[in-house]
This record gives structure tokens, sequence and C-alpha cells, in this order.
């Protein structure tokens, strides 16, 4: 089968990326064609289809006005993705399209095209892009927004749902209002998988015409990386620090965490990452002397991995409604418990005191009275708690399983689009 991947950005760039690539790797690795199709930005990975790439143009960027409004005008349509995707199929021929993130870059313009030369497409929902203008379901002042349903969008410019910012949430409000009168998902994609019931649930409760849809719930998988990184796991050993690794950014928690960990200053916490938030967040933790709180800096691959399989906790501080965070994916995968915030598709992955904990969402009293119950943990219980996190992790993210699932789900679209 020749497999023809699309996202937004070819390098690992958040979890939607990771889960794209490694599917690619796992595509190849059970002897598929794997071709991918994705815009050209400095920071991608070496493909050998790259020359079709389109341009991708930051909006918000130092690029002259021109380029501007041309970055603005493609994340309604944009034509160039739509030429250059034409020709990449006509030149490859592949029988199936998997389409990751693509909304307000390669934009729906891709549809059209796959639909004309009868390509089916499966798509992976890795956020509430299809449901909500602000892809998040937040408000500009940072709290949970479900005002927006049944195609109402307005909302999102009164309360300026694209981070505060008034222009951004009339351009995403109109941008719905344009992608669901001409280019509604529904009409165009054969199947979609939701990473979590969490999700299917929410864009059902928006969106009925989802519930008529072919769908499937597939949580993501570990990649080959982790999994041999897991070999080398030495079950009853760990390193004294407690780790968040991600985007820093206000979504993620960080704020909360830090503020979580200032009022317990005897656990040493490690923030691997970077992202808009980075210098807020190390300027505060220099005024308030917070020195158990060590900034890494980014780190990818086998070095991340380390750093995971070795801390005693992974915290996951989301403040948003997460899906299945790769984070949960590849600590449990390296056994590592999780304290998770207790919001969206995390409950279904974080069994309270079995894998890790729970703690509510934004609180921090919550998540400081967490740490130091996590703390007091004894060697036994905490033993058993890392093989709850493995065994969940070869239970529902083991690859060979997903790549079972996802075949047959490819292979059902074939012959439904025959």
């Amino acid at each position: 089968m020749k497999v023809l991947l699309i996202d937004n950005f070819h390098y690992r760039r958040g979890g939607a990326e990771v889960v794209y690539l490694n599917t690619g790797d796992m595509l190849k690795l059970h002897g598929h064609s794997v071709i991918y199709f994705s815009q050209a930005w400095k920071q991608n990975l070496p493909c050998l289809s790259e020359d079709y790439f389109p341009k991708g143009i930051d909006s918000n960027s130092e690029h002259s006005f021109l380029r501007r409004i041309q970055g603005i005008a493609n994340y309604f349509y944009n034509i160039d993705a739509s030429r250059r995707l034409e020709k990449f199929i006509e030149n490859e021929k592949p029988d199936i399209a998997h389409i990751h993130l693509f909304w307000g870059g390669l934009s729906p313009s891709i549809l059209k095209v796959l639909k004309k030369k009868h390509i089916p497409i499966v798509h992976t929902a890795h956020d509430y892009r299809m449901v909500c203008p602000g892809y998040t379901f937040k408000d500009g002042k940072g709290s949970i927004c479900e005002v927006c349903r049944a195609g109402h969008f307005m909302s999102c410019i009164t309360r300026r749902c694209a981070k505060g910012n008034f222009l951004m949430s009339v351009i995403m409000t109109a941008e719905m209002y344009f992608r669901n009168h001409f280019f509604h998902p529904a009409k165009y994609i054969s199947s979609f998988i939701f990473v979590s019931k969490f999700s299917l649930q929410k864009h059902i409760q928006h969106d009925k015409r989802f519930a008529e849809t072919n769908n499937i719930v597939m949580y993501n998988f570990s990649n080959e990386d982790v999994a041999a990184k897991a070999r080398s796991v030495v079950s009853d050993t760990y390193k004294n620090y407690y780790l968040f690794y991600g985007r820093l950014s206000f979504e993620k928690g960080i704020s909360t965490l830090i503020d979580a960990f200032s009022e317990n200053r005897n656990i040493h916490l490690k923030i691997v990452g970077t992202g808009p938030l980075e210098k807020q967040l190390k300027s505060k933790c220099n005024k308030f002397r917070l020195d158990n709180i060590e900034f890494v800096g980014y780190k990818t691959g086998k070095d991340l991995y380390d750093i995971v399989k070795n801390a005693k906790y992974v915290c996951v501080a989301s403040e948003c409604y997460e899906n299945n965070p790769m984070t949960i994916v590849e600590s449990y995968t390296l056994s590592t418990p999780v304290i998770g915030a207790s919001i969206g598709g995390i409950t279904e992955i974080v069994n309270d005191g079995i894998s890790g904990f729970l703690f509510e969402s934004g609180n921090v009293n919550s998540l400081s009275k967490v740490i130091k119950k996590a703390e007091n943990l004894g060697r036994t219980d905490y033993q058993t708690m890392k093989n709850a996190a493995k065994q969940f992790a070869d239970t529902y993210f083991n690859p060979d399983n997903y790549y079972n699932v996802l075949i047959d789900l490819y292979s059902k679209t074939l012959s439904g689009n025959k």
C-alpha cells in the first residue's frame, strides 16, 4: 500500500507531528511505501518530496506586509498547496491519504484535490479545530469555554479566544464559517481517528454530523526509539527528580506547576522544552530563588528519553482539554508514573493511585498536595505504580496493536471509497 502522510510541519514541533512521523516510520517498517506532503520550513527533516512543499508563511512573523497578507489568505485556502499536491499525486499515485494537522496552513484546499483525484482520506483529530475556532476550548482569559456549539462561532470574537488577540479571533472565526460552508470535513473525509473517547464525545456534542461519520478511537503509540530505550530500563531504579517536558505555554499549566514546586522546595523539578513563557518563567524562578527548579532546554530523541526514563514522576499539568498526550504515552512506555491534571482525555489514561496521580487542573493547592503524596509513597507501592504504568503502555500504546487497527481502518476506508 502506498500511503500519503500530510501535516503542516515536517519536524517534531508538537505531539501531532510526533505521531505523523512515527506513523510513517511504522508503516515503512511493515513494508509499505510512504510519501509525505507538508509545508517548507527551515526546521524540516530531510524529505525526498520536499521540492513539492509550499512555503510556510507565519502571518505573525516579521515577513513583509504582503507576505503576511498572503499568510492570512493561505489560512483560508492555500492555492499553492493545492496546485503542488495535485502534481505530487499525479506523479506518485498514492492509494490513500492520512492527514494530521492541516487547518490554517495547507488548508482545506487539499481536501478538494484529494477528492478530485479519488484518494480516500483518513484524518487524525489531534485537537478540536473542527468544532472550536480557537481549537483548545479556551477563551481569551484562559478559561474553559464551550459556547460555540452547532456552528455558532461569533463568541470567539467577543471572548477573544485566540489568546486574547481580537484580530486573530476575527480571522479564526471567519475561517470556521468559510470552512463549514464550503469544506465541512464530514463531506470530504472518509474516516476519522480520535485519540481519546473524550475528543470523540466533544466533537459529536458540538457538531452532530460527526456522529454519522466513520470514526474510531485510537490512543497514540510509542515509537521504536522509545521502545528501544524502554528495553534498557531497570525497573527498580530512578533518579530523584520530577519532570515536565513539552511546550512552555499557558495551556500546559507550567505556571501552576512552578507555583506548586515553590511550596515543595525539597523536591527537584526539571523542565525540558521551550516556548513563549520561557523567559517569564525563568525570571520568576530567579526572583523567588527557586533553586529546586532547573530549566534544561530543548531535548529530543535518546537524550530526552534518558531524562524521562530516569524521572521519578512526569508532570502533565495541562489546563486545556488534552486528548492523549505523547508525554504520557512515552512516560508509561518507559515505566515512569505520571502526575496528571484531571481534565480532558488525561483521566482516561492516568488511573489515580494506580499508574500515577490526578489533581484538579489549575489548582496549585491540589497539585502541591498530590506532589507531597507522591513523594511519600513507599518504595514497594511506588514500584507497583511503575509496573502498572508499563503494563498500561504495553496494552494501549503498543505499536504493533496500533498498526493492526490502522491497517484495518485503511482497508475498510479503501473498500468504502470504491
